[in-house]
């Protein structure tokens, strides 16, 4: 599986229609919908589709066609996600009418080619599951850590300082136990 890190954009042209195709990580998608409709208020439609992992490793899909003939859009749009292998990731995609109409297979075919086309040029990164822990340590071992983090990819999310400091942090699975094993002798594990 994949994921995409940054929002990214493509244009598609079909007889004088625009399809403006916009791949966000999942976690932006709702601020970037409604910036894109402040943004184009005289788009026809907004088609959406995402995918992302819930808290129990399922896949949540879902997806709209926003006023377009049902299934032209929305559901072609997600299996492009889903053939791509895509996972906390969405598409927006916005419409300007150009006048002709495109017909239920042509607005299969412009909605599946813009998607297609923004994933194209997308910087796309694998995904892997993330663990989140919390950590206590010493306040003499606080360079010690926080070094072990850079070396291993670990993100601090949180630091509160107390007698003991605590620290809340991220990484994939691999790096998270590397990076344990590494600093076992100067961590409590908390939470996991």
């Amino acid at each position: 599986m994949k994921y995409v890190k940054d929002i990214s954009t493509h244009t598609l042209e079909v007889k004088q229609s625009k399809f403006i195709a916009w791949l966000a990580p999942y976690d932006d998608y709702k601020t970037t919908l409604q910036k894109l409709k402040n943004k184009h208020p005289k788009a026809r439609h907004f088609v959406t589709a995402y995918r992302y992992l819930n808290e129990y490793g399922q896949i949540v899909e879902h997806s709209s066609d926003d006023g377009e003939p049902n299934g032209t859009s929305g559901k072609p749009s997600l299996m492009v996600l889903q053939g791509n292998s895509l996972i906390n990731t969405a598409v927006i995609i916005v419409r300007y009418f150009g006048g002709t109409k495109l017909g239920t297979g042509g607005l299969v075919r412009a909605y599946s080619d813009a998607v297609n086309l923004v994933v194209g040029v997308s910087d796309l990164e694998k995904y892997s599951n993330e663990s989140l822990k919390i950590i206590e340590i010493k306040y003499s071992d606080i360079r010690f850590i926080e070094y072990g983090c850079e070396i291993f990819n670990i993100v601090i999310l949180e630091k509160i300082f107390d007698i003991k400091s605590t620290y809340k942090i991220k990484a994939d699975e691999e790096n998270m136990e590397k990076f344990l094993e590494k600093v076992k002798r100067v961590v409590t594990l908390l939470k996991e």
